[in-house]
Protein backbone atom coordinates (compact mmCIF):
# COMPACT_ATOMS: atom_id res chain seq x y z
CA UNK A 1 0.00 0.00 0.00
CA UNK A 2 1.26 3.13 -1.02
CA UNK A 3 0.29 5.30 2.10
CA UNK A 4 1.69 2.87 4.15
CA UNK A 5 4.95 3.35 2.17
CA UNK A 6 4.68 7.02 2.84
CA UNK A 7 3.91 6.79 6.49
CA UNK A 8 6.78 4.21 6.90
CA UNK A 9 9.38 6.76 4.95
CA UNK A 10 7.86 9.84 7.62
CA UNK A 11 8.81 7.67 10.13
CA UNK A 12 11.70 7.03 9.62
CA UNK A 13 13.03 10.51 9.07
CA UNK A 14 12.22 11.08 13.02
CA UNK A 15 9.86 14.08 11.82
CA UNK A 16 6.87 15.21 13.89
CA UNK A 17 4.06 14.71 11.39
CA UNK A 18 -0.16 14.48 12.00
CA UNK A 19 -1.94 12.14 9.89
CA UNK A 20 -5.12 13.45 8.19
CA UNK A 21 -7.48 11.38 6.29
CA UNK A 22 -10.52 13.06 4.70
CA UNK A 23 -11.23 11.43 1.03
CA UNK A 24 -11.65 12.68 -2.38
CA UNK A 25 -11.99 16.59 -2.41
CA UNK A 26 -12.70 18.74 -5.72
CA UNK A 27 -10.69 21.46 -5.13
CA UNK A 28 -7.66 23.01 -3.39
CA UNK A 29 -9.74 25.45 -1.47
CA UNK A 30 -11.61 21.98 -0.18
CA UNK A 31 -8.22 20.31 0.69
CA UNK A 32 -6.77 23.13 2.42
CA UNK A 33 -10.28 23.33 4.62
CA UNK A 34 -9.97 19.48 5.22
CA UNK A 35 -6.68 19.77 6.17
CA UNK A 36 -6.68 22.51 8.67
CA UNK A 37 -4.25 25.04 6.64
CA UNK A 38 -4.20 28.07 3.87
CA UNK A 39 -3.99 27.21 0.72
CA UNK A 40 -0.62 28.52 0.50
CA UNK A 41 0.05 25.80 3.04
CA UNK A 42 -1.17 22.97 0.63
CA UNK A 43 1.82 21.88 -1.48
CA UNK A 44 1.66 19.68 -4.35
CA UNK A 45 4.58 18.06 -5.17
CA UNK A 46 4.86 17.81 -8.97
CA UNK A 47 7.03 15.47 -10.88
CA UNK A 48 9.52 17.21 -13.92
CA UNK A 49 11.28 15.36 -16.01
CA UNK A 50 14.75 16.88 -17.75
CA UNK A 51 15.11 13.62 -19.38
CA UNK A 52 14.78 10.15 -19.55
CA UNK A 53 14.64 8.28 -16.39
CA UNK A 54 15.63 11.70 -15.06
CA UNK A 55 13.25 13.26 -12.72
CA UNK A 56 13.17 15.91 -9.50
CA UNK A 57 9.68 16.70 -7.53
CA UNK A 58 9.14 19.97 -7.51
CA UNK A 59 7.14 21.43 -3.93
CA UNK A 60 5.09 24.00 -5.01
CA UNK A 61 2.69 26.03 -2.37
CA UNK A 62 -1.11 26.03 -3.53
CA UNK A 63 -1.50 29.68 -4.20
CA UNK A 64 1.57 29.11 -6.51
CA UNK A 65 2.31 27.58 -9.95
CA UNK A 66 5.76 26.66 -11.56
CA UNK A 67 7.94 29.35 -13.38
CA UNK A 68 9.21 27.14 -16.03
CA UNK A 69 11.81 29.74 -16.98
CA UNK A 70 13.19 29.78 -13.47
CA UNK A 71 12.97 26.43 -13.00
CA UNK A 72 14.74 25.51 -16.50
CA UNK A 73 17.80 28.72 -15.46
CA UNK A 74 18.12 26.71 -11.89
CA UNK A 75 18.57 23.76 -13.10
CA UNK A 76 21.10 24.75 -16.14
CA UNK A 77 18.54 22.64 -18.87
CA UNK A 78 16.27 24.22 -21.53
CA UNK A 79 13.39 21.67 -22.01
CA UNK A 80 11.82 19.58 -19.26
CA UNK A 81 8.24 18.26 -18.94
CA UNK A 82 5.52 16.94 -16.77
CA UNK A 83 5.39 13.28 -17.55
CA UNK A 84 2.32 12.10 -17.85
CA UNK A 85 0.27 9.58 -14.95
CA UNK A 86 1.71 6.37 -15.94
CA UNK A 87 5.27 7.67 -16.02
CA UNK A 88 4.94 9.28 -13.55
CA UNK A 89 3.17 6.31 -11.10
CA UNK A 90 6.74 4.48 -12.88
CA UNK A 91 9.43 7.09 -11.37
CA UNK A 92 7.75 7.51 -8.01
CA UNK A 93 5.05 4.69 -6.87
CA UNK A 94 2.67 6.51 -6.65
CA UNK A 95 -0.55 7.97 -8.49
CA UNK A 96 -0.91 11.38 -9.46
CA UNK A 97 -2.60 13.27 -6.95
CA UNK A 98 -0.98 11.23 -4.23
CA UNK A 99 2.53 12.03 -5.09
CA UNK A 100 4.94 12.70 -2.20
CA UNK A 101 8.87 12.15 -2.20
CA UNK A 102 8.69 10.68 1.36
CA UNK A 103 8.52 7.11 0.10
CA UNK A 104 9.27 7.29 -3.71
CA UNK A 105 10.60 4.30 -5.07
CA UNK A 106 12.90 6.60 -6.25
CA UNK A 107 15.05 8.93 -4.45
CA UNK A 108 14.67 11.97 -7.18
CA UNK A 109 16.32 15.35 -6.32
CA UNK A 110 13.74 17.52 -4.85
CA UNK A 111 13.31 21.54 -5.41
CA UNK A 112 11.47 23.35 -2.69
CA UNK A 113 10.28 26.53 -3.42
CA UNK A 114 11.79 29.54 -1.54
CA UNK A 115 8.56 30.58 -0.68
CA UNK A 116 8.60 27.58 2.17
CA UNK A 117 11.41 28.43 3.56
CA UNK A 118 12.31 31.28 6.33
CA UNK A 119 8.92 30.96 8.70
CA UNK A 120 10.48 28.48 11.38
CA UNK A 121 6.74 27.98 13.28
CA UNK A 122 5.46 27.23 9.22
CA UNK A 123 3.41 24.03 8.99
CA UNK A 124 2.43 22.51 5.60
CA UNK A 125 0.18 19.50 4.18
CA UNK A 126 1.44 17.15 1.66
CA UNK A 127 0.11 14.20 -0.08
CA UNK A 128 0.84 11.04 1.96
CA UNK A 129 0.69 8.32 -0.85
CA UNK A 130 -2.85 7.45 -1.11
CA UNK A 131 -6.25 9.77 -2.55
CA UNK A 132 -7.39 11.70 0.62
CA UNK A 133 -4.46 11.31 2.73
CA UNK A 134 -2.17 13.73 4.11
CA UNK A 135 0.95 14.44 6.74
CA UNK A 136 0.84 17.93 8.25
CA UNK A 137 4.59 18.41 9.08
CA UNK A 138 6.77 21.99 9.35
CA UNK A 139 7.78 23.12 6.47
CA UNK A 140 12.07 23.52 7.91
CA UNK A 141 11.74 20.43 8.57
CA UNK A 142 10.72 18.52 6.05
CA UNK A 143 12.90 20.95 3.67
CA UNK A 144 15.85 19.40 5.51
CA UNK A 145 14.70 15.87 5.73
CA UNK A 146 14.15 16.00 2.61
CA UNK A 147 17.61 17.64 1.38
CA UNK A 148 15.95 19.81 -0.81
CA UNK A 149 17.68 22.97 -2.43
CA UNK A 150 15.57 25.66 -1.86
CA UNK A 151 15.14 28.07 -4.86
CA UNK A 152 12.54 30.86 -6.40
CA UNK A 153 10.67 28.84 -8.51
CA UNK A 154 7.10 29.87 -9.01
CA UNK A 155 5.33 32.28 -9.33
CA UNK A 156 1.52 33.36 -7.50
CA UNK A 157 -1.02 31.92 -9.41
Amino acid sequence: MSEQRAIEALEATGLDFTLTRHGRVSSLAEAAEARGVQPRDLIKTLVVRRADDDFLFVLVPGDREISWPKLRSLLGVSRMSMPDKDVAKQATGYERGTITPFGSTTAWPVVADASLAGEPDRMISLGAGAHGVAVTVNAEAAIAALEAQVADVTELQ
